[in-house]
């Protein structure tokens, strides 16, 4: 089975993507939504989340949202921290999921793939990329935050430009008619190359 890592910053529409790709049966392991059911369910992982930060990164045993974002905002080697200990456990729950599978191929979400190191595990990675003006709109509109805050999650996030050379396709999120056409033609592709 191969392994397709479909990644974008914050905002970009890679989960739009990710979608257009489920409307063609492939499947798909969204580790940001993982991340946190794991982060809500994993014994383990909650102790250490609760060992590191405190008692309040979980109200009524339940991830506190605002205490989270308070971090994550003002201090970046919490993020490395946080990272540290949920990553590995996403990778574990990602390799159980896909060897559960028996696929051509699967889709890996996530938006630190290329941060992360984790494209070097992948057959193929695509980038999902968009205008910064457009992201921030996006963000605004789904997340209902600041900018501010928008711009500090995405200074958080390797810029494009850095991501650029690591990819094997960029994806320029555009119109929806043209997003589906590109992921109908990705997926020709893969099936033919994908044996």
């Amino acid at each position: 089975m191969k392994i397709v890592g479909l990644t974008g910053g914050i905002g970009s529409g890679k989960t739009t993507v990710s979608k257009e790709f489920q409307k063609y049966s492939i499947k798909v392991y969204n580790s940001d939504l993982r991340a946190k059911f794991l982060m809500n369910n994993s014994t383990v992982l909650k102790k250490k989340l609760i060992n590191n930060f405190g008692k309040e990164f979980y109200i009524n045993d339940e991830l506190n949202k605002s205490y989270i974002s308070q971090i994550i905002f003002n201090d970046p080697i919490s993020i490395k921290l946080i990272n540290s200990m949920v990553h590995p456990e996403v990778f574990n729950d990602f390799n159980e999921w896909r060897h559960s599978l028996s696929e051509k191929f699967i889709l890996y979400e996530s938006a630190l793939i290329f941060e992360t190191g984790s494209y070097k595990l992948n057959d193929f990675n695509i980038l999902v990329t968009c205008d910064h003006d457009l992201r921030v709109k996006r963000i605004i509109k789904r997340d209902g935050i600041n900018e501010e805050k928008i711009n500090s999650i995405i200074n958080n996030q390797w810029d494009d430009d850095k991501k650029i050379p690591l990819a094997d396709y960029i994806f320029f999120n555009s119109t929806s008619k043209e997003n589906k056409l590109k992921v109908k033609n990705l997926v020709t592709y893969f099936n033919s190359i994908f044996k």
